[in-house]
């Protein structure tokens, strides 16, 4: 675990010594599954975001791949400039509070706009915390979430029984055989 963090880390400042900045990135990894790479506030903070933090993710995926191909034994890596993705997620909680209250409120089923699975992840766990259900429906740039009212327990297992009373025994098919002469 420690050689893939320094190895992530060393890989990282050497590409960011490329763009001319020279700045120690802090490397951790909280879960032992994925290597944090924190990488401080500096003048090229929005060419290291990039537009939609497209050049972020980019540097992740680099980082992942040289994991990778050096066969390391942790390769999953979460890049942050400047704590953009931090802050990101806050301002997306703040938002998706209303959006959670709406659909406690009216009961009614909630399709937000697609989003990456960062942000998916941020709204799956503040939905549950808030007692609603989420479903994540399509696929690639177009795959966003539906917020649902979860169902009380006592409603499921009413209609479970429900079911179950109204429904017919399953008799097996007997089949005559008629002699034949």
């Amino acid at each position: 675990m420690e050689e893939s963090i320094s190895f992530a880390k060393k890989y990282i400042e050497d590409l960011l010594s490329f763009f001319g900045l020279n700045t120690d990135v802090y490397a951790t990894s909280e879960d032992g599954e994925v290597i944090e790479l924190h990488i401080p506030s500096t003048h090229l903070n929005g060419f290291l975001i990039g537009q939609n933090a497209e050049t972020m993710r980019a540097l992740q995926y680099m980082v992942s791949m040289a994991l990778r191909n050096k066969e390391m034994l942790v390769t999953r890596v979460n890049v942050d400039v400047a704590d953009y993705k931090k802050q990101r997620a806050s301002r997306l909680e703040e938002v998706a509070q209303k959006w959670l209250e709406q659909v406690k409120k009216s009961g009614q089923d909630m399709h937000l706009e697609p989003m990456n699975s960062a942000d998916r992840r941020t709204i799956h766990k503040l939905a549950e915390d808030f007692g609603l259900s989420t479903v994540s429906e399509g696929f690639g740039r177009d795959r966003h979430i539906v917020l649902r009212v979860t169902p009380a327990d006592d409603t499921v297992d009413e209609a479970v029984d429900a079911v179950a009373d109204t429904a017919k025994p399953v008799t097996e098919p007997t089949a005559e055989v008629e002699a034949k002469d």
